[in-house]
């Protein structure tokens, strides 16, 4: 059986992957979460009682707990969600955004290497470590309106710049120490559970 490590599954976009995941029913999920401001059990409620299902409370600052969880439960992939993402936030001040962003994403992909490399053959190779990203590393898209993978990183906030440092440092961990990293770069979305400062829910209610 699969074991997904989710940090920030209580989030918006975190919850609606662990609620998918653990729908699968081939798939243990342990959910990682500090449960800030922006964070909501309640989007778990429908899969709390789930047998392949376990949370977590915590900081993925904090690097002597995170050796602890995945060294216990071995996780064959980390999917990296956990993150302040609130644009006018992080103008008011921008001191969680670095750390939660920027060291705890550092400290994250250490205590992953540390782990990936206890790993040998197939388990090795299987591993992956998702880091969840955001198209606000590509600042203002102009007149073309889209980015690709090759569009050059120009983040125009605090939050973006701090995502664009996350980025760099888990491309930086792939091609140093050859953990298997893949990124993505998500564009607007929204859904239920989203929280209410977001553009379209703040529109809507």
């Amino acid at each position: 059986m699969k074991r997904v490590l989710v940090t920030g599954g209580a989030g918006f976009i975190g919850s609606a992957v662990v609620r998918l995941l653990v729908g699968e029913g081939d798939v243990e999920v342990l959910n990682f979460d500090k449960l800030t401001y922006a964070g909501n059990p309640h989007s778990l409620r429908s899969i709390a009682g789930s047998r392949n299902y376990r949370f977590v409370r915590g900081d993925i600052t904090d690097r002597l707990k995170l050796n602890a969880v995945i060294n216990s439960f071995r996780p064959t992939a980390i999917m990296h969600l956990a993150a302040e993402s609130h644009v006018d936030r992080s103008i008011a001040g921008a001191d969680d955004f670095i750390q939660t962003n920027i060291v705890g994403t550092y400290t994250l992909l250490e205590a992953a290497r540390s782990y990936w490399r206890t790993l040998s053959g197939r388990e090795r190779d299987a591993f992956r470590f998702l880091h969840v990203s955001t198209d606000e590393v590509y600042g203002s898209l102009g007149s073309e309106g889209l980015f690709t993978e090759t569009t050059r990183y120009d983040p125009s906030s605090p939050y973006s710049a701090s995502k664009a440092a996350s980025d760099h440092l888990a491309r930086a961990w792939m091609r140093t120490y050859g953990l298997p990293v893949l990124i993505s770069n998500c564009s607007n979305n929204y859904g239920p559970y989203h929280f209410p400062e977001k553009l379209i829910p703040l529109v809507i209610l």
